[in-house]
Parts: C-alpha cells; sequence; structure tokens
C-alpha cells in the first residue's frame, strides 16, 4: 500500500452532528479502534447542523402540531409525538453522561430551558388544539401541559404575538415549561474538540470523491484535499455517510443495492432575524402554528427564541424555496446528477403526486420582503419590517421512495437510515427530526451494522443511555427519574431558576 493509502477502522463522512455522536459513541464502545472524519469544509457543524440553519429548535414533540395529526374519525393520532419525545429523552441522556464524564463541561454553551408553545386561530383549529391537548395531558410525557383560550392569559404567555391584534378572533394555546432551546452546532463543535483530543483524526478541507467496495471487503474511500487537489485513498472496515444533503450522492457511489430506487428532493428555506433587542427580550418562547396547506411538514411557522453565540436571538419562519443544490454549500447540478436510471421513474412519480408542494414552493419563491412580513405579521402584529432581516437556512433533501403503504414516489418527511446488507457501510438521509434524534438514529446504525458486537456493549451502553431496551413510554416512573435526573445534570434547573429571576 503506497503513502498515499492508509488502512482504518472507521470513517466518518461529514463533520456534522451525526458524526459527532456516532464517532463519541464509538469513542466510548471500542476506544482502540482508529476513527477518521472527512469534511470538505474548514470546521465542524458549517451546514446542517449549524445553528443559522435551523438545527436548533430541539424536537421533542411538545409543541409540532404535525406530529399530532387528526384522524378521519376526529380523534387526534399521538403516536408519532410520542416516539419522537421518546427519542429525544435518548439524546438527553447520553449529554448528561457526557457533562458527568467531563467531556462536556459547560451543558448551557449547548442547552437551555425554554417554554414550547402550540397556537391555534380560528374556531376549526382551536378544537383541534383541545382535542390535542386532551390527547396528550394524561401522558407522562406532556405533563404539565397547560391549555387556555383566555386572550389575557395567552398575553402572559406571548405578549408580542397578542398585542395588537383585532380582538373576537378565536384563539388557543397550549405550553410545556420542560421544553429546551438546543444549539445543535455548539454540541458538534463540543463532541468533535473532544474527539480529535482524544485521537480521532479529522481532515477539514477534504472532499470526499468516490466510495468503492475493494476485493478484501473493505471500502476504499477516496479524498481530496479541496486546497491542493492532492488525492488519497483510505481502506475502512465501515463507513458513516452523515454527509446532510451530501448523503445521496455519495451513498450512489457505493452501490449497493438497498441505495436504489431512491431519490432527492431539495428544499431550501429562509428565516426572518430580529435586530431590535427591546423585541427579542419580550419573547421567551418557541412559539409555533399549523402549517398551510400543501406546505410540507418543515414549513410549519414558529416564532423561535434561540441561543446562539451565547446572545438570545429571535427568529421566524421558515420561508420555503427550492434549489437544486443538495448542500448550502453545493452545486447547481446536484439535483441533474443524483437522477440514475433506476430512480428516474421514482422521481417522476413524486412530482406528479406533489403537485401541491410544487405549488406551494412556486408561491413562497414569489415572495417579496414586505409579504413576508405580513406573514410575520399574522404572528406579530405590531412587526415592523426595519426591525427583521432575512439569513438564508439550511437545505434539505427529502428523500423520495416507493412503499408499500404510499406507493411509488412517495414523499418522506422525516430522517432515515440506508445501509449495505453486511453491515459496512451507513448512509443518514432526509431532514426532521433529524438532529434531535441523533442518538436513537445512531444507536439504530450501530444495531444494523454491528450485531456481533451490540451484546457486549449492551452494558456500556446502558451506563451511557439508561433506558436503552426499554421503552419509557411503558414505564412512567422510570421517565420521571430519568428526565428530572437530566434536567439536573444539563443545568436546565438551575438555568431556568435564573430566567424566572430576571424576569
Amino acid at each position: 500500500m503506497s503513502r498515499m493509502e492508509r488502512k482504518t477502522d472507521v470513517v466518518l463522512i461529514g463533520a456534522g452532528i451525526m458524526s459527532a455522536t456516532l464517532g463519541t459513541l464509538l469513542k466510548e464502545l471500542a476506544p482502540e479502534w482508529e476513527i477518521r472524519v472527512f469534511e470538505k469544509l474548514d470546521g465542524p457543524g458549517l451546514e446542517s447542523s449549524n445553528e443559522w440553519n435551523n438545527a436548533g429548535t430541539g424536537h421533542s414533540a411538545l409543541c409540532e402540531l404535525n406530529y399530532t395529526p387528526q384522524k378521519a374519525d376526529g380523534s387526534i393520532d399521538i403516536g408519532k409525538a410520542l416516539n419522537i419525545n421518546e427519542q429525544f429523552q435518548l439524546s438527553r441522556q447520553f449529554w448528561s453522561y457526557l457533562v458527568e464524564r467531563g467531556v462536556i463541561e459547560r451543558p448551557q454553551e449547548f442547552i437551555m430551558p425554554l417554554p414550547h408553545i402550540s397556537l391555534c386561530q380560528g374556531k376549526d383549529d382551536v378544537r383541534f388544539l383541545r382535542k390535542r391537548y386532551e390527547a396528550l395531558a394524561d401522558h407522562p410525557f406532556f405533563e404539565g401541559m397547560s391549555f387556555t383560550d383566555r386572550p389575557e392569559e395567552l398575553a402572559e404567555w406571548m405578549p408580542l404575538v397578542m398585542e395588537g391584534r383585532a380582538s373576537g378572533e378565536p384563539m388557543a394555546a397550549t405550553r410545556m415549561d420542560s421544553g429546551t432551546d438546543v444549539n445543535f452546532g455548539a454540541l458538534t463543535r463540543l463532541l468533535f474538540y473532544h474527539l480529535q483530543r482524544h485521537g480521532v483524526e479529522v481532515r477539514y478541507k477534504h472532499r470526499v470523491k468516490d466510495i468503492r467496495r475493494t476485493t478484501d471487503g473493505r471500502w476504499a474511500v477516496k479524498v481530496e484535499d479541496v486546497e491542493s487537489g492532492a488525492t488519497e485513498i483510505c481502506h475502512a472496515r465501515f463507513v458513516f455517510i452523515g454527509a446532510g444533503g451530501g448523503s445521496l450522492p455519495l451513498l450512489q457511489k457505493t452501490g449497493i443495492p438497498e441505495a436504489k430506487h431512491i431519490a432527492g428532493f431539495p428544499v431550501s428555506g429562509l428565516f426572518m432575524v430580529c435586530h431590535n433587542p427591546d423585541i427579542i427580550e419580550r419573547h421567551h418562547a418557541k412559539v409555533y402554528g399549523k402549517a398551510k396547506v400543501g406546505a410540507p411538514p418543515m414549513s410549519v411557522p414558529h416564532l423561535d427564541t434561540r441561543y446562539i453565540d451565547g446572545r438570545k436571538s429571535l427568529l421566524f419562519g421558515p420561508f420555503a424555496g427550492f434549489s437544486p443544490k443538495f448542500l448550502k454549500t453545493g452545486s447547481n447540478l446536484d439535483l441533474i446528477r443524483s437522477v440514475r436510471t433506476d430512480n428516474l421513474i421514482t422521481m417522476l412519480a413524486a412530482g406528479i403526486k406533489e403537485m401541491k408542494l410544487t405549488k406551494y414552493l412556486i408561491e413562497q419563491l414569489m415572495l417579496s420582503n414586505a409579504q413576508r412580513v405580513e406573514e410575520l405579521r399574522e404572528f406579530v402584529p405590531t412587526a415592523k419590517g426595519d426591525d427583521w432581516g432575512v439569513v438564508i437556512a439550511g437545505q434539505r433533501v427529502q428523500v423520495i421512495k416507493d412503499t408499500e403503504s404510499g406507493g411509488r414516489g412517495t414523499l418522506q418527511f422525516g430522517t432515515e437510515v440506508v445501509s449495505a446488507a453486511d453491515g459496512s457501510v451507513a448512509a443518514l438521509l432526509g431532514a426532521s427530526p433529524g438532529a434531535s434524534t441523533a442518538v436513537h438514529v445512531m444507536l439504530e446504525v450501530l444495531e444494523r451494522c454491528f450485531p456481533r458486537e451490540m451484546k457486549g456493549w449492551a452494558p456500556k451502553i446502558r451506563e451511557m443511555i439508561p433506558s436503552y431496551g426499554v421503552r419509557l413510554a411503558d414505564n412512567p416512573a422510570l421517565y420521571r427519574e430519568l428526565h428530572e435526573a437530566t434536567a439536573r445534570t444539563l443545568g436546565l434547573v438551575e438555568q431556568r431558576e435564573r430566567q424566572l429571576a430576571l424576569v
């Protein structure tokens, strides 16, 4: 093997939250394994995981109305909400373990307590929200949820939303004080700092050009130095493709049968960000409304308090758009290059089925800044355009595949792991809830790709994630114990007390 070729145990492609999480898990479970990371940008967490690319809502289904759809008989389906909340608890447990171990010294750098509020307007939607509240309020995951349709109480919860609003319009909201704001960009940087200190080689400004199976069963990963153009080959026993929107093209290069008939549809977006500190301080919550008809779930409008760079920020959006790029820093040829003979029919079928989505994206693309301000005023009636600017969000690539339930060309709104039959390569595709469920998803990768090792790893995994292998939804006492313990370890109790003192 030449000096431009090298063997390693694990290659992680992309320095985002998924690779950071998987790398940290593997470093705990198999510290002797050699891990190499390749990232085409000059630092970690700069694409899909970046805090300015909307990786920070801390999805736990406390306020996201699209996770509790209303069924044909009028009842509320809470199954997805329970699953996502349970998955988020795994993340909290793992982060708490890292804090206890000293891997993360200051958890407030990436997680802060913040109320999660669901807001509905109009008689029909208010009726839906009350049904949702009744379906969730008695479940342990949603203990402490409050419901109100009283204008004076709504004004206490969200003064910016209620100020200047016409009286008489039916409105209601639910509130969960146990919500959080998670800065996944900051968390990604903390985890990669730890990995590098413990022997993981991270090569920034290195782009993966090709992935090919070799005769010895390894994967030859061809990597190019972005600055010099020099290439090297890294031979790995296991490859994880965690490159956000860039994962699909790399997965296609592997040639594994599991990658066939999968396509991707890129959706871009932007947010309005407030520049007036007085207005920012008057809002303290994540307020989620209902998506417009035809809008993708990722486009649910929300007025979102965020903690970025140690400062409180206020964002509104998202406004959807279209770009053929699969990454914010990608190429305009990404979509065309992803079309293969095996996925062409799947893509065409999706195009026919998703006409409402296409119409919605066209309408969003045609919005002027003044029209965006008008949409903002549906949430903040007194909003002034001069107080708000625009920030371009990250690219999301929604998975398109053929399914038994949805038929050919079904657009998937979620995250999905695709892996080879022998577990030697895996890729993460899709978008929301994404980062918030990173630990759950990476445990799925370990279970799929390292079944022989998992039996020996299980005790260590349970040390890191106490509810591993247990369904918390069926064990309310354990849920309460772990939820309270992680709140203390992550500093959420202390930070909430500080916030209340400031108010």
